[in-house]
């Protein structure tokens, strides 16, 4: 499993952090917590991917 940062993401995704942040808040992007830092596993990344599918086919 890879793990990314936030920032990482948002950067593999062209958005901005706070859009990133606002996605967990709204739990459309899922993470996982280690101590204090926040990261996003390949999974959660492949999972949104799913979701965002599903939407444009409805």
């Amino acid at each position: 499993m890879q793990a990314y940062t936030i920032e990482r993401v948002a950067e593999m995704l062209s958005m901005g952090r706070d859009k990133i942040h606002y996605l967990l808040h709204a739990r459309r992007l899922k993470s996982i917590k280690i101590g204090k830092l926040r990261r996003i596993a390949d999974q959660h990344l492949a999972d949104f991917a799913s979701s965002l599918e599903s939407m444009n086919e409805a």
